[in-house]
């Protein structure tokens, strides 16, 4: 239905996530960044689009209050993000948690590369806060509001993925 929120499994989405992570080798310190591994010219993959993942947690009674939110403020933002030509796609999948610890929500930002990439360690932050500016209010209240959230929704981390395109 058009205006409707796209509610899936995540499944490949996660394993596509954890091959990532488990192919990466491993590092001399255990607090050394992670090692992605270089695209070279020849070889059998090229990297695509990068996309953000957050979990939430959405509070027991509470998901359509979120939901909610999502439709009058997250959605309209992503289309502005996406219109702006900062993103290329954004998701919202629901999950079945098998602990009350676990996300039952995930939303996905995807940029076109990771030079697109607008998160706290991309160089587009400037021009993605200016659109949520915009489109939604200033950062004063823009965390205001995130305060507000906190009472019905916990985020409990984010995670970026990359696509790998097999030639």
């Amino acid at each position: 239905m058009p205006g409707m929120l796209r509610l899936a499994t995540v499944g490949a989405a996660l394993a596509l996530g954890a091959a990532q992570a488990s192919a990466a080798p491993p590092s001399s310190s255990p607090n050394a960044p992670a090692q992605v591994p270089t695209a070279r010219i020849g070889s059998d993959y090229t990297y695509g689009p990068v996309t953000d993942v957050s979990y939430i947690r959405v509070e027991y009674g509470r998901f359509e209050t979120y939901i909610d939110w999502l439709n009058s403020t997250w959605k309209p933002t992503m289309v502005a993000l996406k219109k702006a030509g900062i993103i290329i796609d954004y998701k919202v999948y629901q999950l079945r948690p098998k602990s009350p610890d676990e996300p039952n929500l995930i939303l996905m930002l995807t940029f076109k590369n990771m030079a697109a990439y607008a998160g706290d360690m991309g160089d587009k932050v400037e021009e993605f806060e200016a659109v949520t500016d915009k489109v939604i209010c200033n950062t004063e209240c823009q965390n205001n509001a995130r305060v507000a959230r906190g009472e019905y929704r916990k985020l409990l981390g984010n995670e970026l993925i990359r696509e790998v395109i097999l030639k």
